[in-house]
């Protein structure tokens, strides 16, 4: 049975199995005393513990780690003569720094507490209180400065203050308890370690524990409460605790640890080997997770935290067992895997950085001492590939076994060594942290008392976010589900984006256990509500759209009110029936030169009425005009020309040939000749910048425009007392609102100056003495023209859109302060009918940042991912649109 129980042994750990005699048995080609195995076994099985949990348990993988070390000897832990200046252990010098560097805090608290119900002796649990901290040196130390330098001061016990503070309960109990909880320790002058009784009754009573994790961690939470059980017990009999010596104390091992190490600086010393390990590990280690927050990261630390419950249930926690059986793994391997393709499929990316506790007790003599062992491992995980989540856990386990092979080496040292970007908010080198708890659980024991666990409030975030997690197993040791919580930085989350995480990893657990074989891209992150959500509710709306053109708006404006104003430039009136007829009169002449739909005309133009009627001639042939803009380089044009292929040019020269005059009566002359126009008719073709390659040209219909503008109106409302600054670049998409929108609706267009859009006291000017009451501008410009002091002098305004640019959430707030007009944002791309997306700046001015907003009707936009998938809400992704405003494409 010992033999297969050490076969077994190997086997979980992934290890060649070779026997040699019966004293030992060999993994791995390293030697391993079979006696010292068994006897974890028989500890094991005596506690009901199943061989998951021996297989989990940090000291036996401490064996796992040896055995990777040939020809190495560990020196044992043993009692060692004291120096005058105690160092404090590696972990302890961290905590010491963070302490020292933030101020007293409750970040590192640990806190127990315990409601008791029972005639409780207060005068015994008071000596049994005191026989612990005699007992354990690490639960007495303080930890002042020598020549700028932290020591360890074990203080005698004679020394120390009493250890046990009763006080009424009070009416809110809890938030005297959490209070309690949270109030720092003086860690200089101040042990790490109180107790506070709080008396509800003569039988009931909370029992408070705090502990700082300078002194204590997770294990020693066991033989802590067993000590502390055994010494009550004892003193309630007048005696006392009669327990066998520890072996060794804290100092001890902090000795010990210099000695394991060595200097780092000695190419064969264990400190020298492992640095090189993890040098090689974590070299271009990403500096941050790019995780979906709510808000950006503050500047300075915040330990303000939340705690979402977590549960697996009993029949995924059996198949989890399961897999890990079948994969020659871990439980803990399989969560970890998990959670590094939660991260990716949040947006992490594809190396994911995650934070995990190692015991530290490699040796026999730590087993029941109470003191800060723990190391903490960063595993980091490739997802490069669209790996199946079995391959993931492959490279997980083969990690993991390296890492633990490389444990000793101080999490702060590999910090110091690798000097990565230091933020003050931020946890160095990862900020997701997975535990699985696997400590022994010791209930509280007292005699004639009945101990019942009560929870601490939420403890101060130390990353963000904190997964730890504790496998539970029934009295038959079969799987009985997964408890636990996820700990987040409440400075980045809000709650129910840390609910959706939660939820998210038991999701994916449950896809995980279904289908291991999958690409991690295809395991299922999203709930149906949430889903539902991402590709209906959220879209936009699908209303009815009548059939119409661009022309077909105008002229029936035009036969709205032909003698209103259309269109102001400088001196020049034109009115709606002048206008059209101008138009008409142009567009006859363009048939007459075959121009007709699907042709591409160029327009090579400068800002002027003599523009308008232009491109609203070309539109009633139903051809697409190309805009042209004089001022572009002449490269740009010559390849726009030779590229679309246009089937006429209109430029300044070309149009001085064209007899334009004409009265609004015979604005309707000869329309019967114009081609027919539909509304899938190309309206424009418009290049693209070139800035992510070779500039494109492209093809927008009518009826992507028609929808875009009528939803202008429905939304905003232009008057026919408007007056809209036409100020835009025609070979800027956004000059098509400019134009047309005032024109379908009976408004004036005020065109600017050519080259008057570059000068902000110019358009201030004009803003005011025109009477604009709309106007567009990119967020470059809006702050030029915020600058000139005129600008608060432009209060007729009614609407200002912004789009063309990411818009700063201190623009916006400057704007608000500036002026009293309604600010809004909308997006969209070249290969849209101008915009698919908008918002409202709301009137706060406390926005993080500036949304684009939703979906305009009979407009779909999708976040997806690089396998076209919707992502969950708040995490980055590709903008995708869908609908009636997606453009034709590129032009050929």
């Amino acid at each position: 049975e010992e033999r297969v129980l050490c076969e077994v042994f190997a086997d979980v750990l992934g290890l060649p199995r070779v026997g040699v005699d019966d004293n030992f048995f060999e993994l791995g080609g390293h030697s391993l005393l079979a006696t010292r195995l068994v006897s974890r076994v028989r500890t094991a099985l005596s506690v009901e513990l199943s061989m998951r949990d021996l297989f989990d348990n940090p000291t036996v993988t401490g064996l796992a780690a040896r055995m990777e070390q040939p020809g190495r000897t560990r020196p044992a832990v043993t009692v060692r003569e004291r120096p005058d200046v105690l160092p404090l252990s590696f972990a302890q010098r961290r905590l010491w720094f963070l302490n020292e560097l933030e101020g007293p805090n409750p970040a590192y608290h640990t806190p127990m507490a315990v409601r008791l119900t029972g005639a409780l002796d207060q005068e015994a649990l008071r000596a049994a209180l005191g026989d612990i901290v005699v007992r354990h040196e690490a639960l007495r130390t303080v930890f002042p400065a020598h020549l700028g330098q932290p020591r360890q001061k074990v203080l005698a016990p004679e020394d120390l203050s009493p250890l046990l503070t009763v006080t009424p309960a009070g009416a809110d109990r809890t938030e005297a308890i959490r209070e309690a909880a949270l109030e720092p320790f003086e860690l200089s002058s101040r042990i790490p370690f109180r107790a506070t009784l709080f008396t509800a009754g003569p039988d009931d009573h909370v029992l408070l524990l705090v502990l700082h994790h300078i002194a204590v961690d997770g294990w020693s939470l066991a033989p802590l409460v067993r000590d502390l059980s055994a010494a009550y017990a004892a003193r309630c009999q007048g005696k006392a605790p009669d327990w066998a010596p520890l072996p060794v104390q804290y100092a001890d091992y902090t000795l010990w640890q210099d000695d394991l190490l060595g200097d780092k600086g000695d190419s064969d010393s264990d400190a020298s080997r492992q640095l090189t390990y993890w040098r090689s590990a974590l070299a271009d280690l990403p500096e941050e997770l790019v995780l979906p927050t709510d808000r950006p990261r503050p500047a300075a630390v915040s330990h303000v935290s939340g705690e979402i419950p977590l549960r697996v249930p009993a029949e995924t926690h059996r198949q989890l067992v399961s897999l890990a059986q079948e994969q020659g793994s871990t439980v803990f391997m399989v969560l970890e895997s998990a959670l590094a393709v939660l991260l990716f499929r949040l947006g992490c990316g594809t190396d994911i950085p995650i934070g995990t506790p190692v015991a530290g007790r490699t040796d026999d003599a730590l087993d029941e001492l109470v003191g800060f062992f723990v190391n903490t491992l960063v595993l980091r995980t490739d997802l490069s590939g669209d790996p199946r989540f079995v391959d993931v856990l492959a490279r997980v386990k083969e990690r993991w076994l390296s890492a633990l092979a490389h444990q000793d080496l101080p999490f702060d040292q590999l910090v110091e060594d690798l000097a990565p970007a230091r933020v003050m908010a931020r946890h160095p080198l990862f900020q997701v942290m997975f535990v699985l708890q696997n400590n022994s659980r010791t209930e509280l024991c007292f005699p004639g008392v009945n101990a019942e666990p009560l929870p601490v409030a939420p403890l101060p975030a130390k990353f963000d976010l904190d997964f730890s997690l504790s496998e539970e197993y029934g009295a038959d040791g079969s799987p009985a589900g997964l408890d636990g919580t996820l700990n987040f930085s409440a400075a980045l989350f809000d709650r129910a984006t840390a609910e959706g995480i939660a939820d998210r990893f038991a999701r994916l657990l449950r896809a995980v256990v279904a289908d291991p074989h999958l690409g991690i891209g295809e395991l299922d992150v999203l709930g149906e509500a949430e889903r539902h959500r991402l590709l209906v509710d959220w879209q936009g709306t699908a209303v009815s759209v009548p059939s119409m053109t661009l022309s077909d708006l105008f002229e029936a404006q035009v036969a709205r009110d032909r003698d209103a104003v259309a269109l102001e430039h400088g001196e020049t009136e034109l009115s709606y029936g002048e206008l059209n007829a101008r138009a008409n009169r142009l567009a006859r002449h363009l048939t007459g030169h075959a121009v007709g739909p699907e042709d591409v005309v160029a327009v090579r133009l400068e800002r002027s009425p003599e523009l308008v009627v232009v491109l609203l001639a070309v539109l009633k042939t139903g051809a697409a005009y190309l805009p042209v803009d004089p001022e572009y380089p002449a490269e740009r044009i010559a390849y726009m020309l030779d590229d679309a292929r246009p089937a006429l040019v209109i430029d300044a020269s070309w149009l001085a040939s064209v007899d334009l005059t004409g009265t609004s009566d015979d604005s309707g002359a000869g329309t019967e000749n114009l081609p027919a126009v539909n509304p899938d008719h190309p309206a424009y073709v418009m290049y693209t910048s070139g800035s992510t390659g070779r500039p494109k040209g492209v093809v927008v219909p009518h009826r992507g425009v028609v929808n875009w503008l009528l939803w202008l109106q429905e939304e905003y409302g232009l008057r026919t007392t408007d007056r809209v600054l036409q100020k835009t670049p025609f070979g800027f998409d956004v000059s098509v609102r400019e134009f047309f929108w005032p024109l379908m609706t009976g408004a004036t267009l005020v065109m600017a100056e050519p080259g008057g859009h570059k000068d902000p006291v110019y358009l201030a000017e004009v803003i005011r003495s025109r009477r604009v009451t709309v106007v567009h501008f990119v967020p470059s410009m809006l702050q030029a023209f915020l600058d000139e002091s005129s600008a608060a002098h432009c209060t007729g305004l009614r609407h200002v859109l912004c789009s063309g640019e990411a818009l700063p959430a201190q623009l916006a707030a400057r704007f608000r302060a500036v002026l009293d007009v309604p600010l809004h944002n909308l997006y969209g791309p070249t290969e849209a009918s101008v915009e698919v997306t908008y918002s409202q700046c709301g009137q706060e001015g406390d926005e993080a940042s500036i949304p684009i907003g939703r979906p305009l009707p009979n407009i779909r936009v999708y976040v997806l991912d690089g396998g076209l998938r919707p992502v969950p809400v708040g995490v980055a992704g590709e903008l995708y649109v869908a609908g009636v405003g997606l453009a034709r494409g590129y032009l050929g």
